[in-house]
C-alpha cells in the first residue's frame, strides 16, 4: 500500500491487544501512563463541551483504565461548571495503577453504579469498561447498562460503548447505545464492524501523545477503506492510452435472468475497461445484443464451451456469474476460465454452482483471483466461524485468493493477510443488481492494469460513493451511469 500524504497510517485499525502495545511502546519512550490517561480524559471532556452546553451528568467509572479515563472527565467538567455525579461499578479501595492516581484526582462524593442514580441525568459518561471484552455481560453490570439505553440522558462513551468488543464489532450480551464515542490515536474494527459502528453515534478519534512511529512495530494488517490506501495503483486514463491498454474485460453471462450481466458490463466498461465483450448462449444473444451498444456480444456453442471466447489473450479480465444460472455446463465455464490463469473475477452463481463440492472450486483458485460472495454465498463455500473480518481473511487464506465479503461493512481480505473494511455504503445499496454492478466494478478496474486487492477495495469505495450521490430511490441499473461523478469527486481528492 502507498501512502499519500502521510494519511495512510489514519486508516489503521489497531486491535484492543495491538492498541495496548501502542500504549507500551509509548510509556517504554517515556511518557507516563498517567499522561496518556490525563490527556484521553481531556480530549474525552473537550468533545463533551464542543458539542452540549452543561447538565446534569452522571460518569461511570468501571474498575480498569476505561474508568480511569472517567475520573479524569468527571474533574474536567466539574471545573468547566457541570454538576457532575460520580458512580464507581467496584470498589475504590482496589483501583491499581494509573486508575488509582485518576480517581484520586476526584474530589467530590463518589456513589455505587446502579441503575436508579441514572435519574434525571441529562448526560452520561460511559467509562465502564474497556474495548477489550473477553466475555458477555450479565448480572448487574448488564442491568446498569439496559439503564443507560432506556435513559433519556444523552451518552458519551470512552473508547468504545461497554459491552462492544472493539476487535469485532459484536455485541457481548447487551451494550450501551451512545450518541458520540471518543476514542484513541486509531479506530478499532470494532468502530466501523455491524453493529458496533451503529452503537457508537458520532466517532472521535482523539490524538493523545502517541506517535505514528510505534505502527512500524506494531505492523497493522487492518484498515478502513478510502481512496489513500490505493490511489496510486488507481488506473486513470492517460493521453498516450488506447482502448486495447486500458484492458479487454470478458464477462461470461447465462441464458435467464439477462439484466445481471448487462449491469456488470456497463460497470466494468464505465470504470476502467476499455473494451468489454458478454459471452451469452446463442438464445438469448439477440436480446442482450440489442440492449447493449457500447458491449460487444457474441453467441457461446450449444454446449457453453467458452473456449473460442477465450482464444483472444487480449481479454485480461474475467468475470462469470452474474445471470450465469445454476447448471453443470456453468460450473465447468468456471473452471475453464480459472484454468487460464488469468485474473478473474467469481459472483453470485458462479459461486453458488459449487456448494455441494466447495473443495472442486477453491483447488481451482488462484492468486489472480477475486471472489465476491454475500454471506449466504459466503456459507456455502466456507466452514468458518468467527467475526466478519476473521472469516473473510481465514477465508482469502484458504482460498488464495481476494475475498470481498458483502454487506453494509464489506470486508476485502487478501490472501496476506490484509483486510480493509468499508464504511461509507448508504442503505440504498441493499437492492437487487448493485452486486452485480460491483462485481463488474472490480473485473473493469483489474482489466486496466489495477492489482486484484486494490481493485476491489477501490471499486467497494465508489459503489458506496456513487449510491450516496443517486440518493433514495436508486436502482441498481442507475449505478452505472452515476460512476462517471463518482470518478470526478474521486480525482478532486488528486
Amino acid at each position: 500500500m502507498n501512502e499519500r500524504g502521510g494519511q495512510v497510517s489514519d486508516l489503521v485499525l489497531l486491535t484492543p491487544a495491538q492498541m495496548a502495545v501502542a500504549d507500551r511502546l509509548t510509556i517504554d519512550a517515556g511518557i507516563p501512563g498517567a499522561s496518556l490517561m490525563a490527556a484521553a480524559g481531556a480530549t474525552v471532556a473537550h468533545a463533551i463541551q464542543a458539542r452540549w452546553s452543561p447538565v446534569p451528568a452522571v460518569v461511570l467509572c468501571g474498575p480498569g483504565n476505561n474508568g480511569g479515563d472517567g475520573w479524569v472527565v468527571a474533574r474536567l467538567l466539574q471545573e468547566a461548571g457541570w454538576p457532575v455525579r460520580v458512580a464507581l461499578w467496584g470498589e475504590r479501595d482496589r483501583l491499581r495503577g494509573d486508575a488509582a492516581w485518576a480517581a484520586s484526582t476526584w474530589q467530590g462524593s463518589v456513589e455505587r453504579a446502579q441503575p436508579e442514580m441514572l435519574a434525571g441525568a441529562g448526560l452520561i459518561v460511559d467509562g465502564l469498561l474497556g474495548a477489550g471484552l473477553s466475555r458477555p455481560l450479565e448480572g448487574g453490570l448488564r442491568t446498569l447498562v439496559e439503564a443507560v439505553n432506556a435513559s433519556l440522558a444523552l451518552v458519551c462513551a470512552i473508547d468504545v460503548p461497554s459491552g462492544l468488543d472493539g476487535a469485532s464489532g459484536r455485541v457481548m450480551g447487551a451494550a450501551i447505545r451512545a450518541d458520540l464515542t471518543v476514542t484513541f490515536f486509531r479506530r478499532k474494527p470494532g468502530h466501523v464492524l455491524l453493529p458496533g459502528r451503529l452503537l457508537c453515534g458520532e466517532l472521535v478519534c482523539a490524538d493523545i501523545g502517541i506517535q505514528a512511529s510505534v505502527l512500524a512495530t506494531i505492523a497493522p494488517r487492518f484498515w478502513v477503506n478510502g481512496p489513500d490506501l490505493w490511489w496510486e495503483r488507481f488506473p486513470w486514463p492517460d493521453a498516450a492510452g488506447h482502448k486495447y491498454r486500458r484492458g479487454h474485460a470478458l464477462v461470461v453471462g447465462g441464458g435467464t435472468m439477462l439484466g445481471a450481466s448487462r449491469l456488470a458490463c456497463l460497470a466494468a466498461a464505465r470504470l476502467g475497461a476499455g473494451l468489454v465483450t458478454l459471452a451469452v448462449p446463442a438464445g438469448a444473444w439477440a436480446i442482450q445484443a440489442g440492449a447493449l451498444t457500447s458491449v460487444m456480444v457474441e453467441a457461446l456453442p450449444v454446449d457453453g464451451d467458452v473456449s473460442a471466447a477465450l482464444d483472444d489473450s487480449r481479454r485480461n479480465a474475467l468475470l462469470i456469474g452474474p445471470g450465469l444460472g445454476r447448471s453443470p455446463a456453468a460450473r465447468s465455464q468456471v473452471l475453464a476460465l480459472l484454468a487460464t490463469g488469468r485474473p478473474c473475477v467469481l459472483d453470485a452463481d458462479a459461486l453458488t454452482v459449487f456448494a455441494s463440492q466447495p473443495e472442486l472450486l477453491l483447488r481451482a483458485l488462484h492468486g489472480g483471483c477475486v471472489l465476491t460472495p454475500h454471506e449466504g454465498e459466503f456459507a456455502r463455500l466456507f466452514e468458518l466461524e468467527g467475526d466478519k473480518l476473521q472469516r473473510a481473511a481465514g477465508a482469502a487464506r484458504a482460498s488464495g485468493a481476494v475475498v470481498l465479503l458483502k454487506g453494509a461493512d464489506t470486508v476485502v481480505a487478501a490472501p496476506d493477510g490484509r483486510c480493509v473494511i468499508n464504511d461509507n455504503a448508504p442503505p440504498t445499496l441493499a437492492t437487487a443488481g448493485a452486486g452485480d454492478v460491483l462485481a463488474g466494478m472490480v473485473t473493469g478496474l483489474v482489466a486496466a492494469g489495477m492489482p486484484t486487492f486494490e481493485a476491489a477495495c477501490a471499486a467497494v469505495w465508489l459503489h458506496g460513493l456513487a449510491a450516496d450521490q443517486l440518493g433514495l430511490g436508486l436502482l441498481a441499473e442507475d449505478l452505472p451511469s452515476a460512476l462517471p461523478g463518482a470518478l470526478q469527486a474521486l480525482a478532486r481528492l488528486g
